[in-house]
Parts: structure tokens; sequence; C-alpha cells
């Protein structure tokens, strides 16, 4: 029962394409045996400017597909996007997890990680260079790339507030 990161992309009527990053089989010790469980990390995305990320639990990985995907769509940020690229350098840590994103010439295309290609590619952003540091954990990496969106979007909003 071996499940492959990326291999489930699908898109719904909501307008939002899906993504699984990562399903983790969990158990847990109890007093009557082992209780199984699952966690899926998954990535929403219009590939328009608005991405989220979740994590799902449940006894399945149908259930926790189903879950993950809906808290990635209330957990949706916006992303800047000129010209199919970011506007500057941002470089973020958070926890044990370094990413580094820059803009990159068109035509360039997504230089970027598993798991920082799934947010990126989602997002809609064409051309990036990214770099991940420190660990090799993609839920730290999603998680700091979100982060990472997050925190561009909000100077790049003041950077224009100052300009106008």
């Amino acid at each position: 029962m071996a499940y492959e990161p990326n291999q489930y992309n699908s898109q719904r009527d909501s307008g939002f394409e899906e993504e699984i990053v990562q399903v983790n089989r969990v158990s847990k010790k109890t007093k009557g045996g082992n209780k199984i469980g699952f966690s899926v990390l998954t990535v929403v995305g219009d590939r328009n400017g608005k991405v989220g990320v979740g994590l799902g639990k449940a006894p399945d990985v149908a259930s926790a597909i189903r879950k993950g995907v809906s808290i990635a769509k209330k957990h949706v940020i916006d992303v800047p996007i000129i010209n199919g690229t970011v506007p500057f350098e941002f470089y973020i840590k958070l926890g044990a997890a370094k990413v580094i994103l820059k803009p990159a010439p068109k035509g360039s295309g997504v230089i970027a990680g598993g798991a920082v290609r799934s947010v990126v590619s989602l997002a809609g952003i064409q051309n990036i260079s990214s770099k991940v540091l420190g660990t090799k954990n993609q839920a730290s990496n999603v998680y700091a790339t979100i982060e990472a969106l997050r925190k561009m979007a909000e100077r790049y909003k003041k950077e224009l507030k100052k300009r106008s």
C-alpha cells in the first residue's frame, strides 16, 4: 500500500486544484491494540494567485484527503505575482526549515524541490528559483514556503502603499 507524493491531483468545481504532498501512516498504542490512522498534507491552489495548505487526519486515506483539502481551502492566502514570478527575493527560517525564494527571468520555469514546487506551481508562479536548506521534512518545507509567500504579500502591499 504505497502512496506516491504528488500522485493525486484533481480539480473540483470550486476552481481549486488539489495536490497531495505527503501521506503518513501513524499508529497509536491503545489498551485494545494498535490504532492505525493516516495524516495527509495537501496543497490547493487556483494557479491564479491563491494557494492554501491543510493537514487532514483520519482512520482512512480518503477521509484524510477530504479533510486536508477542506482545511486547505479555509486557509487560502493571496500571493503577489508580477510578470509570472515573485516581486523580490525572500528568505525565511521557520523551525528547522529554511527556504529561499528568488524571482527568475521569463522562460526559466519553476526551479524548486518537490515540497516548494507543489506550493508555487499551484499558486500560479511560472518562473521562480528556490532553495530548501536545513531539513528534508516536506511538511516543514511546505509550511515555510506558505509563510514566506504570506509575508512577501504583506511586504509587497506595504511597498505599494508607500509608493502611492
